[in-house]
């Protein structure tokens, strides 16, 4: 994808030409011959694609320029992947490049991931959960202060407005570990991992660490309610995590490691409290707090997506199933 200005700058001057023949040869440089069928991951839950989308997403082709529909759409909220729904950009991030694709200059942490080209020349990337193709980046063009650019395909593209997406706060342990399981939910957008529920005004990791804090290790989770509802992710949170432990996880042990939901109406504190007490039902002691949600302080920038951006998975959580499954699921 837009090649023109690095064709320019290989031959050493300007090129100038009229906006018919810019569309002409940007047409070209979109239309290459179609790849082989690519493997796509599937470890989430995909849609049927329509012969567009596969010629797109799964050969790894190219609209043509200023066709897709998200170009010069400008509505605040998360742009996802059209074949897994995993969420890839946010509308904040999104720049006005006047190349025919939409532009990012920033990809939601983790949702990314960058691999040669077959053409030798450019960097393609693709959805880290599906394998998906989205189309390249660019770097060095300087766009905006970031200096990248995605180049996406808005065949690749789903959008979830934001007056859509809903919010929830949950405490189980060390965050690294819980914001790794919601991460994997479909429907969660965005997670951060920071403090809340303590009297410090915007701590950091060494106060909180101090437990005097009175702040418990927390993850917001972003997500769409079309997708995920709130009882689905409580029901994860409370398998992700041992509840009948107090002010501990493993080997974890504090105030800062509690069991906690911050809810942040009377819908999410009845949906928690009536999860309790199916726990209860079943033997558990469940030590688990409900709060009312009041503010949460983000966390230093190197807590943030831990797992994704340095490997491993959680020493402390692990998955146990607690709740019958969805019949209908």
């Amino acid at each position: 994808m837009c090649q023109l200005k690095h064709i320019s700058a290989f031959l050493g001057r300007p090129i100038v030409i009229s906006g018919m023949v810019f569309m002409l040869l940007a047409s070209l440089l979109a239309t290459t011959p179609q790849r082989p069928r690519r493997e796509v991951k599937v470890d989430r839950p995909t849609h049927t694609l329509t012969p567009e989308e596969e010629r797109v997403i799964l050969h790894g082709d190219t609209e043509p320029p200023w066709s897709g529909r998200f170009v010069n759409h400008k509505a605040d909220g998360y742009y996802t992947c059209r074949q897994c729904d995993a969420a890839l950009f946010r509308s904040d991030d999104k720049f006005e490049s006047n190349c025919g694709w939409p532009g990012f200059d920033r990809e939601i942490p983790g949702a990314v991931e960058r691999r040669p080209d077959p053409d030798g020349m450019r960097t393609e990337v693709v959805c880290a959960a599906c394998g998906g193709h989205l189309g390249h980046v660019f770097e060095g063009e300087g766009f905006t202060p970031r200096n990248t650019r995605h180049c996406v395909n808005s065949t690749s593209m789903d959008f979830v407005p934001a007056k859509r997406v809903q919010r929830a706060v949950f405490a189980a342990g060390c965050f690294w570990g819980v914001e790794y399981y919601f991460q994997k939910i479909p429907g969660v957008l965005e997670t951060t991992v920071g403090y809340t529920g303590g009297r410090v005004q915007n701590p950091t990791y060494y106060q909180v660490c101090t437990k005097n804090s009175g702040h418990a290790e927390a993850v917001e989770v972003r997500f769409d309610p079309e997708r995920v509802s709130f009882e689905d992710l409580t029901k994860r949170f409370f398998e992700m995590h041992d509840p009948t432990q107090v002010d501990r996880q493993g080997p974890d042990v504090g105030p800062q490691y509690r069991s906690e939901v911050f809810y942040l109406n009377q819908e999410q504190k009845e949906t928690a409290e009536r999860l309790i007490g199916h726990l209860k039902g079943l033997g558990l002691n469940v030590a688990t707090r409900l709060t009312p949600f009041e503010e949460f302080w983000k966390a230093e920038d190197y807590h943030q997506d831990y797992y994704n951006r340095g490997g491993g998975t959680p020493y402390c959580h692990f998955i146990t199933p607690r709740f019958d499954p969805d019949p209908e699921s």
